[in-house]
């Protein structure tokens, strides 16, 4: 009896925490080490690489970047253990804590730094603007942006299939700080884009670097699964509606979502409020005795829309 009653409380005690809590490791009382930029560092560059060492039980880090009147400037949170950041001229310090789910660490010790743009733009790096990294789109003409890199005089752009390791676009001075790729076909896919900017003494040693994922293929069509065509539902019930669809066989495969419509008539020729699902499942509830219509397409993160499913009746009363 008495270890029943000793297991009882082990498991009442448990159930006061998250499971998250009770796996996760407390860092509440650790410290990142920063490694660079170190107190007092000059940093010759528009941009800065942050860098640490990993801490035990930490899954992400938050950095932050101040001006001298304490101001932040700059609050970024990433999975790694370095992060690359864009700064205008002046003076700042920064810290970095280690974050799990459930605890967060202490910060590390302020670390103070300068930046300073030369003439040289071998350290530097240009800020691409747009396309976003990993964007998806349905059309091939896509343009390119990124910020002006004081003292260059021109820029290098070349784009590549990623899986294919093939240059597909290449313009290696450009003056201009955009460029619309003037393609008439491009195959869908991922592609990189990278950019150097020039003068003429010195070019960046690095491209800038993002993708873009070009997809041009329609989802499939859906098929209604639940409720089953000609079914009878119950007023001011929850209905849990579900379909099926094919997987997409395309080389550029963007997250797909749903657009649910119901109707009163077969031909959908009015739609009452459409309803968005990220699952191949909804609720609704019916607050209206009257048939209803219901259909389900498929919308992709590139924009390509595909085929609504055939449309089910249903009765509800």
């Amino acid at each position: 009896m008495k270890i029943t009653n000793k297991i009882i409380l082990i498991a009442l005690a448990a159930l006061t925490y998250s499971c998250e809590d009770i796996l996760e490791e407390d860092i509440s009382s650790n410290m990142v080490q920063i490694l660079s930029p170190a107190n007092d560092s000059k940093i010759e560059s528009n941009v800065v690489d942050f860098k640490w060492n990993a801490l035990k039980g930490a899954n992400k880090y938050r950095v932050q970047v101040y001006q001298p009147d304490q101001s932040l400037i700059l609050d970024s949170l990433t999975t790694k253990t370095s992060i690359i950041l864009p700064l205008d001229v002046g003076n700042y310090m920064w810290r970095v804590r280690g974050e799990n789910y459930a605890y967060e660490s202490i910060y590390s010790f302020p670390s103070n730094f300068s930046t300073t743009i030369p003439d040289d733009l071998t350290n530097q790096q240009v800020i691409l603007s747009s396309p976003e990294n990993d964007k998806f789109v349905n059309y091939i003409n896509v343009s390119l942006n990124w910020e002006a890199l004081n003292n260059a005089t021109s820029y290098s752009v070349k784009v590549v299939n990623t899986v294919a390791g093939e240059e597909v676009f290449s313009e290696p001075a450009l003056t201009d700080t955009s460029i619309k790729l003037a393609l008439t076909t491009l195959a869908d896919g991922t592609y990189e884009w990278r950019l150097k900017a020039k003068n003429a003494e010195s070019e960046t040693k690095q491209y800038s670097a993002r993708k873009f994922n070009v997809d041009t293929t329609k989802p499939n069509q859906p098929k209604n699964t639940l409720p089953a065509d000609n079914s009878t539902q119950s007023l001011n019930t929850s209905v849990s509606f579900s379909w099926s669809i094919a997987a997409d066989i395309g080389s550029a495969k963007s997250p797909v979502s749903y657009i649910v419509e119901f109707s009163n008539d077969a031909d959908f020729n009015t739609i009452i409020v459409p309803q968005n699902s990220n699952s191949t499942t909804l609720q609704k509830t019916f607050t209206n005795a009257a048939i209803y219509y219901w259909r389900v397409r498929a919308i992709d993160g590139a924009g390509n829309i595909g085929t609504s499913s055939t449309g089910f009746k249903l009765t509800v009363n």
